[in-house]
């Protein structure tokens, strides 16, 4: 099966700060999803690639991923389309702008734009070795706590969650094509990204390691440490 990937770039980055939607902020001279489609595009198997575009910028996201596409040497065609009016809306635009022989669809946030390519090979891999869905995840190393208010408005500790049970899940996530539509089509609860679908849905999600670089650039400090990573010359480790 050929791999399809949905670039989700709609985002418009309210907590960066910035003047212009979050695909399009500088990260050592490049857009951010300039970075997130050179990872895109050394994806192993890649057929065909759909960037969900801010509304209103669909043409300046067509020419930077034709610009990615010509340096990268890839040959897969590029196609942009408008996002919509939140993720999962947007997820299934370009889940309906993929070509059918697309059977792989990884869903990648263009914000998480430093994925180095290992990542990308370990849930395509797991996918064809017969797991309907894969996310890559890095175990937590906070503790972390379940609060709730008082009756006088301030937080207290109500549990402490098992550290050895949690993962902090990345993209891409990848699916098999009918696990992932039929997600869309009948997943009823709002979900923070694609493999929520599939579990509501009654889908087993399998995990394979991530990477400290596929972290999300969210805040100026995100922008700041993924600077970092990219060191002096622009390129990740």
């Amino acid at each position: 099966m050929s791999v399809g990937v949905i670039l989700v770039a709609a985002g418009q980055g309210t907590r960066l700060g910035a003047d212009r939607p979050k695909a399009l902020v500088p990260l050592h001279g490049e857009p951010i999803v300039t970075h997130a489609l050179r990872g895109v595009l050394a994806c192993p198997g890649l057929s065909s690639v759909v960037v969900v575009a801010p509304p209103g910028c669909v043409d300046e996201l067509d020419a930077l991923s034709a610009g990615a596409l010509a340096a990268s040497g890839a040959s897969c065609p590029v196609q942009v389309v408008p996002g919509g009016a939140d993720r999962a809306a947007s997820v299934a635009r370009g889940l309906r702008s993929l070509p059918q022989e697309a059977g792989i669809v990884l869903v990648h946030d263009a914000a998480r734009a430093l994925v180095p390519p290992e990542v990308f090979e370990r849930v395509v891999h797991a996918v064809r070795s017969g797991h309907m869905a894969v996310v890559p995840g890095l175990p937590v190393t906070d503790t972390v706590k379940t609060v709730a208010a008082d009756d006088r408005g301030e937080l207290l500790v109500t549990s402490t969650l098992p550290r050895a049970s949690l993962r902090a899940v990345q993209t891409p996530q990848g699916f098999l094509r009918a696990t992932l539509e039929r997600a869309h089509a009948d997943a009823t609860d709002a979900a923070t990204d694609d493999a929520g679908m599939v579990e509501q849905v009654g889908g087993w999600v399998h995990v394979v390691d991530g990477d400290p670089r596929a972290m999300k650039i969210t805040t100026p400090h995100d922008l700041e440490v993924a600077s970092l990573w990219l060191g002096p010359r622009g390129v990740s480790p």
